[in-house]
């Protein structure tokens, strides 16, 4: 059975100022690298065969200290980017309140929608599993491109529109009959 470990990166300035990042390299804060840390503990005692990892800053510099813990050189995919968020990048909600009005989410403003996002997460999940069938593979994304896949490979799984947390494990098992998530969202290594 393939088994995939989905964890979005560590915290950024922009996330706790509520700013889109999309593709914009925004690097890990110091509470980011913290949580990185945390996750990486988490995994040491488990075994993993491969890491794999978004280009952007703040995905790869999670994935190169869990790759330090578990003793995995990181793959990088850029194909894991977040979503490209076109002109309301770096913009908070008021901001784009005030840019553009109320009705913003309905103009053309070169944003990838969650159609495009989640076939394109969905590609490379499944590129993963069938290169490395009966593995097990970690993943070290973003939120948006984790909700969108998730709603691609597991239509019935009850997926919260801002409810991936930072370095939250996510772990999906391939079967005979599709994909199965047995831990979702789960952060329990940064309460201690």
């Amino acid at each position: 059975m393939t088994t995939i470990g989905l964890i979005r990166h560590g915290i950024t300035d922009w996330n706790v100022e509520n700013r889109w990042q999309g593709h914009s390299d925004i690097p890990l804060n110091e509470q980011g690298i913290a949580q990185a840390k945390a996750i990486a503990r988490r995994l040491t005692g488990e075994h993993w065969d491969v890491l794999v990892a978004s280009d952007l800053s703040r995905a790869r510099h999670t994935a190169e200290m869990i790759g330090q813990a578990i003793n995995l050189e990181v793959l990088i995919e850029p194909r894991l980017r977040e979503r490209f968020c076109g002109e309301i990048e770096g913009t908070t909600a008021s901001e784009r309140f005030a840019k553009w009005g109320n009705d913003w989410k309905n103009l053309d403003l070169g944003f990838e929608d969650d159609e495009a996002l989640g076939t394109r997460g969905k590609q490379v999940i499944e590129e993963l599993a069938a290169t490395h069938k009966g593995k097990k593979i970690l993943i070290a994304t973003h939120g948006g491109l984790i909700r969108t896949t998730l709603n691609k490979l597991i239509p019935s799984l009850n997926v919260k529109v801002a409810g991936i947390g930072n370095t939250s494990l996510t772990i999906l098992h391939q079967t005979n009959d599709g994909w199965q998530c047995s831990l979702y969202n789960c952060t329990t290594h940064l309460d201690v």
